[in-house]
């Protein structure tokens, strides 16, 4: 596209993530305008558009997707959706922006990506931690070597069941039909996807996963390993019925390590044997800015997105190792 040409967006499924971390973003970058959106619920999908100044409301997301007068598409649906919206934004020829994970299954995400592939069109998925200064701060440590040589990376995540889980209430986060690993799916996947822009690819994965606390049918704890392609190992356990919240990621180095949380609002750290630095970096007000920002960019043929159908496939292969589902 050139530089200043206008790209109209249209969101499918304008909730809650929609309302500040991503839809806003789309807004405030400079070249790109939310055109329409569509929600099923047609009294929401009008206020959704009167909150934010948007000029079209569907019910119908064929219809958006026809719409002359949308150039992209961004999918913000549950991830059980994510596929049937996909293929049909491809064979409409136009870009994709896809909520992470970008679906429930490596399988599935395969389908989508060769078939934005095959139409020569990009494709972009919503793992905007790649994009945040808080992470390419610790991506340019490590590229300046200031631990060493990179042995291991281990990262631990727990949190307390909710009362919405204990209530029994139900929530498509858990349905082991649209997220087969609960929590995981939605908040490990963030990590994961995170380490292989700092380290690279993944090779092997080893993984467990059960369900411990009987509480809904998706699983809810998993431990894991695994091997980089640069030889570097890593290890994670992820448990959705602990006591208290942890969030903490450790890289160890020859001469240092790297401390950061990949959730929480903490200072990514630097230990070496000489010092220790904390970097404290504010994410933006809409977090997904600089990664929609880095779509205008990739779409204007200025740079390449961090986060694209490709990374985010090999994200999805490695969810599905740690739960045996390949």
């Amino acid at each position: 596209m050139a530089e200043d040409t206008l790209v109209r967006w249209g969101i499918i499924g304008c909730g809650n993530v929609t309302e500040k971390k991503s839809g806003p973003a789309y807004q405030k970058t400079a070249g790109f305008e939310v055109a329409a959106v569509m929600r099923r619920d047609q009294d929401k999908a009008r206020d959704y558009a009167k909150r934010h100044g948007i000029r079209k409301y569907y019910t119908d997301a064929d219809a958006l997707i026809r719409d002359e007068e949308i150039d992209a598409v961004y999918i913000a649906t549950p991830p059980d959706t994510h596929k049937y919206y996909a293929l049909k934004t491809a064979q409409a020829g136009k870009p994709c922006c896809i909520e992470k994970p970008m679906a429930p299954s490596y399988a599935d995400c395969l389908d989508i990506q060769q078939a934005f592939e095959n139409a020569g069109i990009p494709l972009f998925v919503a793992y905007y931690r790649r994009s945040l200064p808080r992470f390419t701060q610790v991506k340019d440590w490590l590229h300046s070597d200031q631990i060493g040589t990179v042995r291991h990376i281990s990262w631990h995540l727990a949190k307390p069941a909710t009362s919405r889980d204990l209530s029994g209430e139900y929530n498509w986060r858990t349905d082991p039909e649209i997220a087969p690993g609960g929590y995981f799916d939605d908040l490990a996947s963030h990590g994961l996807d995170l380490f292989t822009f700092l380290l690279g690819e993944v090779r092997d994965v080893y993984g467990i996963s059960v369900n411990q606390q009987g509480l809904y049918g998706a699983k809810d704890a998993m431990t894991a390993c695994w091997l980089h392609d640069s030889g570097i190992t890593g290890s994670g356990s992820w448990n959705f019925g602990s006591h208290s919240r942890e969030d903490r990621v450790e890289i160890f180095g020859s001469r240092g390590k790297i401390t950061f949380s990949v959730f929480e609002e903490a200072p990514v750290v630097l230990a070496r044997e000489e010092d220790t630095r904390e970097c404290f970096i504010n994410n933006p007000e809409n977090i997904q800015l600089y990664h929609v920002q880095n779509i205008k960019k990739h779409l204007d043929g200025k740079g390449i997105h961090p986060s694209t159908g490709t990374t985010a496939m090999h994200t999805a292969w490695i969810m599905d190792k740690i739960l045996g589902t390949v």
